[in-house]
């Protein structure tokens, strides 16, 4: 069953009501397990109260250990609940997120900013990063290697291969979007950068960090230490004397080894304080992945190699249960305990050294699949918001035809659509109009959907056949006080752009709004008019947004390579209407006289 997008919205506002119920339910357990902790601690003292006025009985001392052991249970089971609540809240913000998506178009995750670039080819123009961008439509990524590898495949057209086999894979994942939630949710916490220091970690510091464990006495007499100490207490507690003075000394042994090695341990240490509970979330996460056999290939070649004797989710989990055992000297206290009677920091620096070298390489790899996967899910999610967007067919030569297309992120009550083709030989298409009607608009609406195209995302049209063009984009030309350019100048680098790129590139398309709006009208036309004939003369196709008539005349001089299309208003009554359709044939009506009389300027 094909789903719609109102449909999709009650699915969306149907969870956050079960996930809000949910939560509601785990507080008013954790209130009740809090009460109960408080009844047994409060037990515990009249059991001591007891004991303290009627004086020694061995049924009073037993029940002693009876609110003790109660008490312990119900700390682990409140460290269970309270996990439980939160993956629920983390769960309930990605249903959130997507219901404010759908309803208006608000989007949580990173907008992609940091990846704007002026001299980019396109992706200024056809606002592909940043605030209200498409990148910030699209993102659901919360790693760095996700957010990375989404603006690469934003920033450029893959190969007709990749395209096919990443529309494959966005498909596959699609059929999985209620897992997908859970997928997000496991990391909605946590910051992107922590994935990065874990992985240096692992694959650049511990190496080097760990060859002081080698020893072969160390590992040795960690062995014996737990015994060793465990006798020694014994015969202290039975034979007393001698026997406490050898416990002394074998314990201030203890610490100086601890001491000796102290500034290795914490080299070891440091860069995974407190990541027991990420690392528990990446082995959810690769868990999920590990458990479905993948039919597209795009998704089979993340997992390289034979599969592992030991999977990588349960690998991830080894190295948690590690670090959770190394944060116990985040305890002074507990610190001092465990490494007096067990050099507790050297036992975990050893078991981490073990655990390095059998599966550091594997743990790498498997953490590289989580931004693997969280980028397809970025286009997964999009392909389920949008059930009218398809994904395009992807053409071997020279071609574009689209049917119905329109603006993605343009809301769909106000988006209009246009059907719009290439002919077989390229063409110069000028797009002339009146202000405000549409050109420019019309123009990223192509582009962004090539963009869309060409990362292996659906597009939106009704249909969409296309094969891959270097795009090439002159619109929002910007003077620099800085580098002390001026507008023109910076029309002029523009330009030389585009026409270095073309050179290189015989699949570039252009896409030029308004040329050389820095100079005078009479040069205007001069130059827009020999860029094109350079156009032509390169066979590069290219629409051409302007509002200089006199260019729409070229097509007397080249009627094979030059196409007029325009979009126009209707004036009823002196009221402006924009219908938004493209239309064949240059256009005939403009309305800069009536914008000029709404502000008291009359043409005459």
């Amino acid at each position: 069953m094909v789903k719609t997008k109102d449909s999709i919205l009650s699915d969306y506002q149907n969870n956050i009501k079960t996930q809000e119920n949910r939560i509601t339910d785990l507080k008013k357990k954790l209130n009740k397990i809090s009460f109960s902790r408080l009844g047994l601690f409060i037990a515990e003292i009249l059991i001591i109260a007891l004991i303290i006025n009627i004086g020694f009985n061995p049924i009073l001392t037993g029940l002693l250990l009876v609110p003790l052991l109660l008490f312990m249970v119900l700390v682990k089971k409140q460290s269970a609940v309270q996990e439980e609540l939160t993956y629920a809240g983390q769960l309930l913000w990605v249903y959130q997120n997507e219901e404010d998506q759908v309803l208006f178009g608000k989007n949580g995750y990173r907008n992609g900013d940091v990846y704007q670039d002026e001299q980019h080819p396109y992706s200024s123009d056809l606002d592909i990063f940043g605030a209200g961008s498409l990148y910030a439509f699209t993102n659901r990524c919360n790693t760095q290697k996700g957010m990375d590898l989404l603006a690469a495949n934003f920033s450029r057209p893959n190969d007709k291969k990749i395209i096919l086999d990443r529309q494959e894979a966005v498909q596959e994942l699609h059929s999985y979007i209620d897992q997908t939630f859970h997928f997000r949710a496991e990391l909605q916490n946590h910051k992107p950068e922590q994935l990065k220091i874990i992985q240096n970690k692992l694959k650049y510091q511990l190496p080097e960090q760990l060859l002081f464990t080698n020893k072969r006495f160390l590992k040795i007499y960690l062995k014996v230490v737990p015994f060793l100490m465990l006798g020694l207490l014994a015969l202290g507690i039975i034979l007393g004397g001698v026997s406490w003075q050898i416990f002394s000394l074998v314990a201030v042994f203890n610490m100086g080894l601890t001491f000796f090695n102290l500034k290795n341990i914490n080299q070891v240490y440091y860069g995974f304080t407190g990541s027991s509970n990420l690392l528990n979330a990446f082995s959810g996460t690769i868990k999920w992945t590990e458990e479905v056999k993948w039919n597209s290939p795009y998704i089979k070649n993340l997992f390289p190699g034979q599969q592992a004797s030991v999977p990588v989710s349960s690998q991830i989990r080894q190295l948690s249960k590690i670090i959770q055992a190394f944060d116990a000297r985040l305890n002074i206290i507990l610190s001092a305990f465990l490494n007096l009677f067990l050099l507790w920091d050297l036992k975990c620096s050893v078991n981490l050294a073990d655990w390095h070298g059998k599966y550091a390489n594997e743990v790498l790899s498997g953490l590289e699949r989580i931004g693997e996967f969280e980028e397809l899910i970025a286009l997964a999610t999009l392909t389920y918001n949008q059930p009218e967007w398809n994904m395009p067919s992807i053409a071997d030569h020279f071609h574009l035809k689209t049917s119905a297309l329109g603006h993605p992120l343009i809301p769909q009550g106000a988006r209009v659509l246009n059907d719009f083709s290439l002919n077989p030989q390229p063409t110069v298409d000028i797009v002339t109009g009146s202000n405000m009607a549409g050109k420019s608009t019309f123009l990223r609406t192509i582009g962004i959907n090539m963009v869309l195209a060409f990362s292996g995302a659906p597009v939106c049209a009704e249909e969409m056949s296309v094969s891959i063009f270097k795009v090439l984009s002159y619109m929002r030309i910007k003077d620099s006080l800085n580098d002390q350019t001026s507008t023109f100048k910076a029309e002029l680098n523009r330009l030389k752009m585009i026409l270095d790129a073309i050179k290189i590139s015989a699949n570039s398309l252009v896409l030029i709004d308004e040329m050389l709006r820095g100079t005078n009208s009479r040069d205007k036309y001069l130059g827009s008019k020999v860029f094109i004939e350079k156009l032509i003369d390169q066979r590069t196709p290219a629409l051409f947004a302007t509002h200089d008539l006199q260019l729409s005349e070229m097509i007397g001089d080249y009627p094979e390579q030059v196409r007029n299309y325009h979009f126009d208003i209707q004036i009823n009554e002196g009221e402006m209407n924009f219908d938004y359709k493209l239309k064949h044939g240059p256009c005939t009506t403009f309305n800069a006289a009536l914008l000029l009389k709404e502000i008291g300027l009359t043409l005459n």
